[in-house]
């Protein structure tokens, strides 16, 4: 069975995901919250996505080569991290994938992929207040 940095279509696909991903960080008013959490210019991040996206997806190991293990949780902490921060991210990725990824098999591959990631980086848990309301708190 191939890799999904195959499936994919490799390097460029994969490329051509991390830019629609970050256009769609810098285009959507809805994920603001999410955008403002980075600098004013998204070059390094898309850099360091296309990095561990290529070994996340089972090709070229780029992040680990230059930076090291990703431990993406830990490297997240010092960002609030919610649902709603966890949504932004996973609307701007479910766009990119429509727009990249033409096999709708994969496609749902990968959404469901990205969705275990992005929940897994929440690090701000909803908390029932008395009057059943939901809160965050870190």
């Amino acid at each position: 069975m191939s890799s999904h940095y195959l499936r994919i279509g490799g390097a460029a696909r994969v490329r051509e995901l991390v830019d629609r991903f970050y256009d769609h960080m810098d285009e959507l008013p809805e994920v603001w919250d999410i955008r403002k959490l980075h600098g004013p210019s998204l070059d390094g991040s898309r850099q360091k996505l296309f990095d561990f996206l290529s070994g996340w997806l089972g090709g070229p190991q780029l992040y680990t080569q230059k930076h090291g293990h990703p431990m993406l949780r830990r490297r997240h902490l010092p960002f609030p991290i919610d649902e709603a921060a966890r949504d932004q991210w996973m609307l701007c990725m479910q766009r990119a994938l429509e727009e990249v990824v033409p096999d709708g098999q994969l496609r749902q591959e990968l959404y469901q992929a990205f969705m275990k990631l992005a929940d897994h980086m929440r690090n701000q848990v909803p908390h029932a207040a008395p009057d059943g309301l939901h809160v965050s708190r870190g």
